[in-house]
């Protein structure tokens, strides 16, 4: 039975391997730049993102945001990020002639040190190759995620087949050989050594990844909000549980995971003046909201202002919804407010983007990429090296038909947690059922 059920687990971690790993490789390529997007957005950008003069006193919010609009026609600022650093521009985001633009303004003079498309900046361009493939669109992300999903079962598969089961099988599996550099034994032991070394740190970086994905992110988010262990179902100073179907990631910058989906307010209504928003930086300082925060613009009539920071340390994060009109704190979530879960997916996802503890965090994140692609890679020479002429070399077939089943409901087990790979499983099974077992040329392709 054991060796049938070996047999079975290596044929499913065969094929997942086979077709998943190309998209694991650009994930990990992708997410080892992008850890490091401070340093290189910081070299590349470097006139923009810096003044070479400090001054004694930054010009006000509002006199910066007029200057910008009346030098630059068709331009509407939408958000505000003041950084923590007094040699820092001021970033913008703006809507420039009908397209997202990313503005840099010295905050002494008010001079726009440079401007860019908000789609096409470094950061922009690795994380859309890091959650879109570059392509871009909902299948493109939920093939991402769906390879993710599978990436975390060809971790606990290889863990079951390489696991060292005697003292002699520590070579190969703790220790490599390598005594025979380019021979199958090398190869397969480049295959298993990382990857028993580097497995949990593989399965975090990819449960850390899934809270910002289409199923399972959904999924995260309404077993948080169920179980009360997301943020407070409002978080108000006064008034009523604002009654809005707006989200605050739908109307602002910067917004922590944990506060995307709070329910944005209103602001009063009548003949009001909307206050500057040099009011609202007041107001900022004032609840001891640390830089660098975003604050984004009210939208309509009644839209608010909203002060946030997805802070690099996680304990400073904020979001705020403030009157445009009067100045009420309306909503006022910090980290602390945070459920158990919202608290751990939020040390996670700061773990994830390498900003949890500074340089070590993002090293370590580099290490498990780079372990990663050599897994990956080395598997594909491995199946290279064993694959026979004119057939995929895939593993026989176990003749227990137990094993087989028994594999299949553990398979089924995990794509009830993960909706993806359980939908993934059941087109497999189809495939095998009405394909391959069909079609003689089909089926000895793929039992070779």
């Amino acid at each position: 039975m054991l060796p049938a059920l070996y047999q079975a687990v290596w044929r499913w971690h065969f094929y997942a391997g086979v077709i998943f790993a190309p998209f694991l490789i650009i994930l990990a390529f992708s997410g080892a730049v992008y850890l490091f997007k401070p340093q290189i957005e910081g070299m590349l950008y470097k006139d923009m993102l810096t003044v070479t003069s400090v001054g004694v006193q930054p010009i006000g919010a509002d006199e910066l945001i007029a200057k910008t609009e009346r030098a630059y026609p068709g331009t509407t600022i939408s958000s505000i990020t003041f950084s923590d650093a007094p040699d820092q521009t001021v970033k913008m985001t703006a809507i420039r002639n009908g397209a997202a633009t990313t503005m840099y303004a010295d905050p002494y003079t008010g001079q726009i040190k440079g401007m860019m498309n908000s789609d096409e900046t470094f950061s922009a361009f690795f994380k859309k190759m890091h959650s879109e493939l570059v392509i871009g669109g909902t299948w493109a992300n939920r093939l991402v995620e769906l390879a993710a999903c599978w990436g975390g079962i060809l971790v606990i598969t290889g863990l079951y087949l390489w696991w060292p089961r005697n003292r002699a099988a520590i070579m190969g599996t703790i220790l490599p050989r390598l005594s025979k550099p380019g021979s199958r034994i090398f190869w397969r032991d480049l295959h298993a050594v990382p990857a028993f070394w580097l497995s949990l740190g593989i399965l975090i970086l990819i449960a850390t990844g899934l809270p910002w994905s289409g199923v399972m992110g959904g999924q995260i988010d309404r077993i948080a909000n169920a179980t009360h262990t997301s943020y407070p179902p409002y978080a108000q100073s006064f008034l009523a549980k604002p009654e809005s179907v707006t989200l605050t990631k739908d109307v602002a910058e910067d917004v922590p995971w944990a506060a995307e989906n709070i329910p944005v307010p209103q602001s009063m209504s009548g003949d009001y003046v909307r206050l500057p928003v040099q009011d609202i930086v007041g107001i900022a300082d004032q609840r001891e909201v640390n830089k660098p925060y975003t604050i984004s613009m009210p939208q309509g009539q009644r839209g608010v202002y909203t002060i946030s920071t997805a802070h690099d340390k996680p304990g400073r994060d904020a979001t705020l919804h403030v009157d445009s009109y009067s100045g009420a704190v309306l909503t006022d979530v910090r980290f602390a407010d945070y459920g158990v879960m919202a608290k751990a997916i939020t040390l996670g996802i700061a773990l994830h983007e390498g900003r949890l503890f500074g340089l070590a965090n993002q090293l370590l994140g580099l290490m498990t990429c780079m372990g990663l692609i050599v897994i990956a890679v080395s598997s594909y020479v491995m199946w290279r090296k064993r694959k026979p002429q004119g057939a995929l070399g895939a593993p026989g077939k176990p003749k227990n038909r137990k094993a087989s089943i028994g594999v299949v409901v553990i398979m089924l087990l995990f794509g009830a947690i993960m909706p993806l790979v359980g939908l993934s499983i059941l087109i497999i099974l189809c495939l095998d059922l009405l394909l391959l077992r069909r079609i003689r040329r089909l089926q000895s392709w793929f039992s070779a």
